[in-house]
C-alpha cells in the first residue's frame, strides 16, 4: 500500500510540473517568436522484488515506482507570420535565429520586433543590439531602411551590413527568458529567408493548451484520490487487521 502512495505522489509531482509548463505557454501566447514547451513523461526503472521471509530468497516480480520528473522539450514549429508595416519588424520564414548582443554575450531569438535607438543602432525591446556580419548594425536616423529576403540591410540604397542568422540543433539551446536562447554550437545559415514589415507570432495554440490544462487538473485530482485511498487502507490495516 505504501508503494501506491509513492506512485500517486510521483504522479502529482509530474502533473504539477506539466501545469507549470502549460501556464508558461499561455502566458507567452502573445510573445513574438515564442516556442511552446511540452513534457515527456518517463517512468522510473523497474525494480526486482524479492521475498526474504519463509525460506530462501525468492524473486516475486518487478515493481514500477511511478512516474519520473518529465523532461522539457521545445516545439520549434514556425508560428503564423503577420504583417505589421513596421520596417524594423523582421520575421524568418525558414529556420534560424536572429543574433543579438547582450551584457552576457551573444544570444539568439526568433522575436523580430526591433527598433532604431537614438544613436541609430537597431535594437530589440530590451535594448540589445541586433548583430550583422560586421557586428552592431547602425543606420542614420533619417535613413530609409530596407531588409532584403537574404538578410542584407540597405539604408538609402547603400548596403550597410547583412544580418547574422544562425541555427543550432534542437536540444543544444537553452531558453534564458525574454525570447532569448543560449547555444554553445551555432552555424550561420547561408540563405536565410527574411520578411520585412512582419512578425512571427508564437506557435502556442491557446485552445489546445486550455484543453491540456483541464486534463492535467483531472489527472492531478485522480492521483490525490489514489493517495487518499491508499492512506485509508493503510489505516485499516494497522488499526483493524493488525488488532486481530
Amino acid at each position: 500500500m505504501i508503494r501506491g502512495i509513492y506512485t500517486g505522489a510521483t504522479g502529482m509531482l509530474s502533473q504539477s510540473r506539466r501545469l507549470d509548463v502549460v501556464a508558461n505557454n499561455l502566458a507567452n501566447v502573445n510573445t513574438a517568436g515564442f516556442k511552446k514547451d511540452t513534457l515527456r513523461n518517463e517512468s522510473f526503472p523497474e525494480v526486482l522484488m524479492y521475498r526474504l521471509a519463509q525460506g530462501p530468497v525468492t524473486p516475486i516480480g518487478t515493481l514500477g515506482p511511478g512516474t519520473d520528473t518529465p523532461t522539457i522539450h521545445t516545439d520549434f514549429t514556425r508560428g503564423i507570420i503577420v504583417e505589421t508595416s513596421n520596417p524594423f519588424d523582421l520575421a524568418l520564414e525558414g529556420p534560424g535565429f536572429f543574433s543579438v548582443e547582450t551584457p552576457n554575450g551573444e544570444r539568439y531569438t526568433r522575436n523580430g520586433h526591433f527598433l532604431r535607438d537614438a544613436a541609430g543602432y537597431l535594437v530589440n525591446q530590451e535594448g540589445y543590439y541586433l548583430l550583422g556580419q560586421n557586428g552592431r548594425i547602425q543606420v542614420a536616423a533619417s535613413a530609409v531602411v530596407e531588409v532584403s529576403q537574404d538578410g542584407r540591410v540597405v539604408a538609402d540604397g547603400q548596403v550597410v551590413d547583412a544580418l547574422r542568422i544562425v541555427g543550432f540543433l534542437p536540444g543544444l539551446g537553452v531558453k534564458e527568458g525574454h525570447s532569448l536562447w543560449l547555444a554553445d554550437q551555432v552555424a550561420e545559415l547561408p540563405a536565410p529567408t527574411v520578411r520585412q514589415g512582419a512578425i512571427e507570432r508564437s506557435n502556442v495554440n491557446i485552445v489546445q493548451e486550455m484543453v491540456d490544462m483541464i486534463g492535467i487538473l483531472r489527472a492531478y485530482e485522480a492521483n490525490q484520490k489514489v493517495i487518499t485511498t491508499q492512506d485509508e487502507l493503510l489505516g485499516k490495516a494497522v488499526n483493524e487487521v493488525g488488532r486481530t
